[in-house]
């Protein structure tokens, strides 16, 4: 496997599995920003069971990709139940919300 290597301010990010990107934290939500250019953003997220973001906006597109465990990711309203392999498009300017059914872990674009 050819891995490449990007910088992002002062973090190193060697390509590897997209499980391992973040860790489950108990009680908590994690993230780290893999990818920030003029384009969007790539950004990985841990949520133990339970947590979640509450309903905000966002005035990009955002594309969330679930790589592990399962959510129910609410948009424009409408409660969306998401599992690991499968993904959801957040349109921009659209209220949304998620929280984690069970521990959750998801890549996350936003798309300028």
């Amino acid at each position: 496997m050819t891995t490449t290597q990007e910088r992002v301010g002062t973090a190193k990010f060697t390509g590897g599995k997209a499980l391992d990107l973040v860790a489950y934290q108990t009680g908590a939500v994690v993230s780290r920003e893999i990818v920030k250019g003029g384009g969007g953003t790539v950004t990985a997220f841990a949520f133990d069971e339970g947590q979640g973001l509450s309903e905000h906006t966002a005035p990009f597109d955002a594309l969330v990709q679930v790589i592990d465990g399962s959510a129910e990711i609410t948009v424009g309203g409408k409660p969306h139940a998401v599992a690991a392999g499968e993904m959801i498009l957040m349109p921009a300017k659209a209220p949304h919300a998620l929280k984690a059914v069970e521990k959750f872990k998801m890549i996350l674009v936003m798309i300028r």
